[in-house]
């Protein structure tokens, strides 16, 4: 562990579909990204919570209401319990840390660890026991807490461990970002809990890396000083310079930022609308990627073994992938199709045709994503399916258990749905996860993202859509900025321009309906082998770029081992 040089925290990882230690984009990120630094032998160690009870197993009823019910799952079927032992001050307790040991191995052999900290031990009380229990559970006070485990316990874990020489911390989102507490504290005095000096200060900055996730506010958390001071102890929170605090309050992402010696948002588009955002602050982007080994399915790694060889050590290779047979590249595409649909039809969800033309969304259930978008005229949608060519929907994705107009966006959409039947097939799938994504991402024909422009930071599901040719229609924001060549890797959704939201909606509807009965399904049932012309360049220009070894190998030149 001594040659471990970077440390990346992250609130939530994705390992394993079956440990629920992930809520959705950020975690599969995360996972992402150590699995890339793995194959690359970057010298990394990660750190993540252990989330016992996970984020929610959702459950819909008839009419789309959806109920949570924790997960089950058995941590030591997963996981090597370590022996280091390590207390955080929370509200004046001595609350004890331990970490379990996951391992991601890569192409070469070589091993990034990854420790997931818990709080279940006996030496704790009853209440201290839950803190790593519930993903993004609780209110601000729970969250608060979780924070503090993860930034300031997995350093004192990392030190433990045996983690002396780490040259930089990489904070993935602010959720993180009280790591850099634990590091001011390193430098105290006897007698003092943090090293507020402007020396201190700077020697924890040029440690630090923060990448930051989202323009949306409630992405950013921020707590009143006198939580911290309850929670954290030490009522010198008060009196840390303004460069600790934000307003008078403890805001995580401005913590992070102005201890962090590079910053980046996750898009080209996003770097610029993070700048307006934090006017003060140098922010660069390093666009998302997702790992392409993870996400392509069988079909399309037998047929990248066959005619691009060396694509899973250097995934740039998949440039070459414009000389694939087409006839070929279909096939792979149809037993992905029919997997995909059989699975459909074993959980019962609806009956589809392998010749239909089959669109897929699947996000997060959250307003600005509008995953509502295409039934704003079911009428036209009717008419399009019945003069261009049959349409059938899957939809998936969850909404946080507190927010009640995400919920409500899966009931609107699981209605129109119902509405729809007997025109256009939609099924709403349940509990979507990194195997459903696996399987979504790669069966459907087309992969839909509907984003309000400017709040989409990158998204990742097109991009995994794309490594198994399925092109995207999405509105132009986030990585889609980068990846859209329209009529070649996909299609765009709407104008770069700015209009009010409800105006913005209506003419991002029509377009949405336009590109669909005039340009995709024309092509798609009468010119076939032009529709998979399409497919190609999203494997070749897409999935070629948009991965995470492109992308780590990014932060290793700009971020971790940057001259400055």
């Amino acid at each position: 562990m001594k040659e471990r040089t970077v440390a990346y925290f992250s609130m939530e990882i994705a390992l394993e579909p079956q440990m629920p230690t992930y809520s959705g984009g950020l975690g599969v990120l995360a996972g992402d990204t150590v699995r890339s630094a793995a194959d690359l032998q970057v010298p990394m160690v990660a750190v993540s919570l252990l989330h016992r009870k996970g984020y929610f197993s959702q459950k819909l009823d008839a009419e789309g209401w959806q109920t949570e019910e924790p997960v089950q799952w058995k941590v030591e079927s997963f996981l090597k319990e370590m022996p280091q032992r390590v207390d955080v001050n929370v509200e004046g307790r001595a609350v004890q840390v331990r970490a379990w040991r996951y391992e991601v191995r890569g192409a070469s052999g070589f091993v990034v660890p990854v420790y997931l900290l818990d709080t279940d031990l006996p030496e704790n009380s009853e209440q201290d026991q839950t803190l790593t229990d519930f993903l993004y559970g609780g209110d601000s006070r729970y969250r608060l807490c979780q924070e503090a485990v993860l930034g300031i316990g997995g350093v004192r874990i990392l030190r433990a461990l045996g983690c002396e020489r780490i040259l930089r911390f990489h904070m993935n989102e602010g959720h993180a970002s009280l790591l850099t507490l634990a590091l001011l504290e390193e430098r105290a005095v006897r007698g003092e809990r943090w090293a507020f000096g402007p020396e201190e200060i700077e020697a924890v900055r040029k440690l630090c890396v923060f990448t930051t996730h989202t323009p949306l506010p409630a992405g950013h958390d921020e707590f009143p000083v006198d939580l911290a001071v309850k929670v954290l102890g030490h009522p010198e929170f008060k009196t840390m310079p303004e460069v600790l605090l934000s307003n008078g309050n403890l805001n995580l992402t401005r913590l992070a930022l102005n201890l962090s010696r590079y910053v980046n948002g996750v898009s080209m588009r996003h770097g610029e609308t993070s700048r307006r955002i934090f006017s003060t602050h140098a922010i660069e982007a390093i666009t998302n990627g997702v790992h392409a080994l993870t996400w392509t399915a069988a079909p399309f790694q037998k047929l990248f073994d066959r005619h691009v060889p060396g694509w899973k050590q250097d995934n740039l290779c998949l440039r070459v992938a414009l000389n694939l047979p087409v006839e070929e590249v279909w096939k792979a595409h149809l037993e992905c199709k029919r997997e995909l649909l059989g699975f459909v039809r074993q959980k019962g969800a609806c009956q589809m045709k392998e010749d239909h033309f089959t669109i897929g969304f699947a996000r997060r259930a959250a307003g600005y994503k509008r995953g509502d978008l295409l039934f704003r005229e079911p009428n036209r949608l009717k008419a399009i399916a019945s003069r261009a060519g049959p349409i059938q929907l899957l939809f998936a994705g969850k909404a946080h258990p507190n927010d009640q107009m995400g919920k409500e966006l899966i009931q609107r959409i699981v209605r129109a749905g119902k509405e729809l039947q007997g025109a256009v097939p939609m099924c709403y799938l349940e509990n979507y996860d990194m195997e459903l994504a696996k399987r979504m991402t790669a069966g459907v024909d087309l992969w839909l993202n509907t984003p309000q422009p400017p709040l989409e930071a990158s998204g990742t599901s097109g991009m995994k859509a794309a490594l198994n040719g399925v092109p995207s229609l999405s509105t132009l924001d986030g990585w889609w900025m980068e990846g859209h060549i329209e009529g070649v890797t996909g299609w765009s959704i709407g104008e770069e321009k700015e209009l009010p939201p409800e105006e913005r909606a209506a003419s991002d509807a029509a377009s949405l309906y336009d590109k669909l009965e005039k340009v995709i399904l024309p092509l798609f049932y009468r010119q076939r082998e032009s529709f998979i012309r399409v497919m190609v360049h999203a494997i070749a220009f897409n999935g070629s770029c948009f991965n995470t070894q492109r992308m780590v190998q990014q932060y290793v030149l700009n971020a971790y081992f940057r001259i400055q």
